[in-house]
């Protein structure tokens, strides 16, 4: 339980038990992403469910958008708009991961953030009434396995650092855990279209973290919150074809 402690901590704000940090347990903790995921996603779909007694459709999808902001601290967002301005500087490798490393924001962190922003709201405030619980729920969850898989199948390029530990001790059992999790949690809310956005969400992710390596060498903790947070915008637009073309009982 240590490991999902640990993994509660670090990727969202969320601090029932403050343990401990220990390197084995902390780059164990990726098995649990997808169950810290399902948490905030149920709690994200709670506060969406009390804010739209008050609010129209617009401020509500607002205010769910900054309930999930603000119960991961941004902390995949800051690592967004490093791997934005690192991604698309058009230096040479090493002078990208400088860049990545810097703390100061630059104009394509900024210009990348105002995108992503605006396709997570246009995306939440478009979903269908049928289907809007399930995948505010599943989103979270699917997007945290897809840093696994980052985690798992491709190298680290830094020597030191936090992520460098969840590459050292994420091996298959962790792997497998995490997608037995996320498969578990998306066929049970989201039937066979969540199993369909699971698998889509992760051949994208691998292609996405393919390129990506080629350009820097491997992947940087940066990466991985990154790959979070396209994947959301990413199983958020999924949503839309998955859930009118494959048949459902929701």
């Amino acid at each position: 339980m240590k490991s999902f402690f640990l993994a509660l901590q670090f990727i969202s704000r969320i601090h029932i038990f403050n343990v401990s940090f220990d390197e084995v347990a902390f780059g164990r903790a990726t098995r649990y992403f997808p169950l810290v995921g399902l948490i905030l996603g149920g709690l994200t779909a709670g506060i969406y469910w009390l804010v739209s007694f008050v609010f129209p459709s617009e401020v509500s999808a607002a205010m769910t958008l900054l309930a999930m902001v603000v119960l991961t601290g941004g902390i995949h967002l800051d690592g967004f708009m490093d791997s934005m301005d690192g991604l698309f500087c058009g230096r040479e490798q090493e002078r990208k991961l400088e860049i990545m490393r810097d703390s100061r924001v630059g104009a394509f962190g900024v210009i990348g953030l105002a995108a992503l922003f605006l396709l997570k709201f246009t995306a939440i405030l478009g979903l269908s009434p049928t289907f809007f619980f399930p995948i505010i729920v599943i989103t979270p969850v699917i997007s945290r396995w897809a840093m696994v898989i980052s985690i798992k199948f491709f190298p680290y390029v830094r020597k030191q650092g936090l992520g460098s530990l969840y590459s050292q001790y994420t091996g298959w059992s962790e792997f497998i855990l995490a997608t037995v999790f996320a498969a578990g949690i998306s066929i049970i809310l989201a039937g066979l279209p969540g199993i369909c956005i699971l698998i889509f969400t992760g051949l994208v992710t691998c292609l996405m973290c393919r390129s990506i390596s080629r350009q820097l060498g491997g992947l940087t903790g940066d990466i991985y919150g990154s790959v979070n947070e396209i994947m959301e915008v990413f199983v958020l637009l999924l949503s839309y074809p998955i859930f009118k073309y494959i048949p459902t009982n929701l």
